[in-house]
């Protein structure tokens, strides 16, 4: 939850330096799990939905409005994560040697979004980088290229 605190408060749009895997899939983990519970009332809601109608196949359940709430609720959240969740993932880029740029690589179908992943998961470029020093600390890099 920290690092998932630091990432808003701190880094909120923070686009240098560098973000440990930990930083990185905390705050992919938090935001997951926040989604899923904003999801709920529309997940609970649709079936319920379906089976409501009036004679003029207009819905009449008072759920239609939890659903709303629910899904601006999703939007307001997403909105709000939008800036945060490019900035953690251009630091974790960076993290292992490339550029942020390479995030656009997602927006291939399917083959970007693997790779992307694959990217995320790759350990820190040990030592200092152009986008900073390590964040695991130089004890880390040295343990790192000593295998």
């Amino acid at each position: 939850m920290n690092d998932y605190l630091n990432v808003i408060r701190n880094n909120y749009a923070n686009f240098q330096g560098r973000a440990r895997r930990r930083e990185f899939w905390m705050f992919s983990l938090i935001n997951f799990i926040i989604l899923t519970v904003l999801e709920i009332p529309v997940l609970v809601s649709l079936p319920a939905l379906s089976a409501s109608t009036d004679g003029n196949g207009q819905t009449s359940s008072p759920l239609m409005w939890l659903m709303i709430i629910s899904g601006l609720l999703i939007l307001l959240y997403s909105l709000f994560i939008l800036l945060p969740s490019l900035a953690v993932s251009v630091r974790r880029l960076h993290d292992t040697g490339k550029s942020g740029w390479w995030y656009l690589i997602s927006f291939v179908p399917f083959i970007g979004s693997l790779a992307v992943l694959v990217l995320m998961v790759l350990d820190s470029e040990p030592g200092s980088n152009p986008w900073g020093p390590n964040p695991k600390g130089e004890t880390a890099a040295v343990t790192a290229n000593s295998w």
